[in-house]
């Protein structure tokens, strides 16, 4: 048996909006046994001091690329997938130490990377992992120059997307990626930043490929989420069924009204493109994509306040490529210009977990949660932009009722 026990700090009641003032927290064999007041700690167990500090659940971002080398994908398509897969395993430990403990990764991880984060192979968040993105040619995906004719499609190669054609390739790339576990399939229904040769404002996938892709992840207990940046591209996946957007920085009116109406979650991702405008050139996102930043940047805080206002269930990603992860835990600072800190925090645990599927298991500090924790300097209830700076803030980190991370001294 492991035990450890985080004593006496104000446990961070996030579905509740409170803090439960001097508590402490039993994990028993990396699960949340006890929260309450002067628990005991079972005999040879290791106790943590929160006293004076908050203790709240680790963190889940649910739009990363961690196998995203650089912001030319590109160029990273030609890679070593060796080389990609050792940046991959310094982006992973450097999540872990910013207070996230499980992530979804949305084009690129593979179940072989979720499976060396789950062994303690490699430090690091959980990996909840889609595997390959699906696009069709000259989709967001499709990371091929107007002069390259080449297509290459391995699964084995460091590209983030698959291209596919028609009913019967895209059922069968989405069978492949189900095959291998993929919790989720990826597809692309818009143009995006990072691609060479598509438009922001395109619509991908004909309305048969898209359905043909939702009904064989339904087959298989799974969800389709889909990459879209305008109101068109976004209600026509919402009404083909599709459970999850990415980005959605142009919805509209009607966009919220889907949104309730299929009960599916939206996951902005803000801080991407502060730094795309900032750092994108010096991290080799090209020229062609440099100029789209500005289309999708503006409308980012508009669309997160639309759609909070609304009722829409919001999930937190970052969807950071390169060095330029390194500033994952800015979207805090970010998204708290336009909604309570409390409403932020909830979308970077309480629903980031529902739409995992892991609800009740990981983004609360509860009896039978995963033993998944952080504790931090302040309240981030009240203010979530402390969790922007991690260095600072993040004392402990605690991963399957291990410590991973401890500065508490």
């Amino acid at each position: 048996m492991t035990a450890l026990l985080l004593r006496g700090g104000d446990v961070c009641d996030v579905e509740a909006g409170e803090l439960l003032a001097g508590h402490d927290v039993l994990v028993v064999d990396g699960v949340i046994e006890q929260v309450g007041p002067e628990l005991s700690l079972p005999e040879g167990g290791e106790e943590v001091d929160a006293r004076s500090r908050t203790v709240m659940p680790g963190l889940i971002d649910c739009h990363v690329h961690v196998t995203a080398a650089t912001a030319d994908l590109g160029a990273q398509a030609d890679d070593s997938p060796y080389y990609v897969a050792a940046k991959t395993s310094v982006f992973l430990r450097n999540m872990l130490t910013r207070g996230f403990t499980t992530v979804r990764d949305v084009g690129g991880a593979d179940f072989g990377i979720a499976r060396a984060t789950r062994e303690g192979l490699w430090p690091g968040p959980k990996v909840h992992f889609g595997g390959k993105a699906l696009s069709p040619t000259g989709g967001h995906a499709d990371v091929r120059g107007p002069g390259r004719q080449a297509l290459d499609n391995h699964v084995c190669g460091a590209g983030i997307g698959r291209v596919c054609d028609g009913v019967a390739e895209v059922l069968q790339a989405t069978r492949d990626q189900l095959r291998t576990g993929a919790d989720h399939v990826k597809i692309m229904l818009s143009g995006g930043v990072a691609s060479p040769t598509d438009r922001i404002d395109s619509l991908q996938f004909t309305d048969e490929e898209i359905s043909a892709i939702v009904q064989e992840a339904g087959h298989a207990g799974r969800y389709v989420t889909g990459h879209a940046y305008t109101a068109a591209a976004v209600n026509r996946g919402l009404r083909l069924g599709v459970r999850c957007i990415e980005h959605g920085n142009l919805i509209d009116d009607e966009s919220i009204d889907l949104f309730l109406e299929h009960q599916a979650f939206l996951v902005p991702t803000l801080v991407t493109y502060e730094y795309l405008r900032a750092e994108g050139a010096q991290a080799g996102l090209p020229e062609e994509s440099q100029r789209k930043v500005g289309v999708v940047l503006d409308a980012g805080l508009e669309a997160l306040e639309r759609a909070w206002k609304g009722g829409v269930k919001l999930g937190f990603g970052t969807d950071l490529l390169g060095d330029m992860q390194r500033h994952q835990s800015q979207e805090f600072r970010i998204r708290a210009q336009v909604q309570p800190s409390a409403e932020v925090l909830r979308a970077a645990t309480v629903n980031a977990a529902q739409l995992l599927g892991l609800a009740g298991q990981v983004g609360v500090v509860a009896p039978g949660a995963v033993g998944d924790l952080l504790v931090v300097d302040g309240n981030p209830l009240e203010d979530v932009s402390l969790l922007s700076s991690p260095e600072d803030t993040v004392r402990t980190v605690v991963q399957n009722g291990l410590v991973v991370l401890d500065h508490t001294a």
